[in-house]
């Protein structure tokens, strides 16, 4: 059976940012399994004001959401110098080249399509 801990041994501080409720709290307790601290956000504008609070190491983010993309917020975070080194990566549905590609113009540092497996989720949060 596959383990969740992190193979680093050294949680990271984790923003998810999905509007699926449902989908971003399973997430995020998947992601707490696995030794990492978390943070949820059910939209791009909770996302910015969470990111403040809660200083994330890495932010997994839905693009498809209502009000603020996610292409807004990961510009958006970029913008502002703290933010710099902050590893921002994409889990949305849409996986299409045209995706991919506003994803690197908008900041992104990975596009994961969902449902992303949970080997490749976890090791895109211990890398970099």
């Amino acid at each position: 059976m596959m383990s969740l801990k992190s193979e680093s041994g050294a949680g990271r501080r984790i923003l998810i940012v999905d509007d699926n409720c449902d989908a971003a709290e399973l997430l995020a307790e998947l992601v707490r399994l696995s030794g990492h601290e978390v943070s949820v956000a059910f939209s791009g504008r909770t996302a910015l004001q969470e990111a403040d609070v809660f200083h994330p190491d890495v932010v997994l983010l839905d693009i498809g959401m209502p009000g603020m993309n996610g292409y807004e917020v990961a510009a958006a975070l970029r913008a502002r110098p703290e933010y710099a080194a902050l590893r921002i990566i994409a889990l949305t549905a849409w996986g299409d080249a045209e995706a991919r590609a506003r994803t690197a113009a908008s900041g992104f540092n990975l596009h994961l399509t969902k449902p992303a497996p949970l080997p490749a989720l976890l090791g895109a949060l211990e890398a970099g």
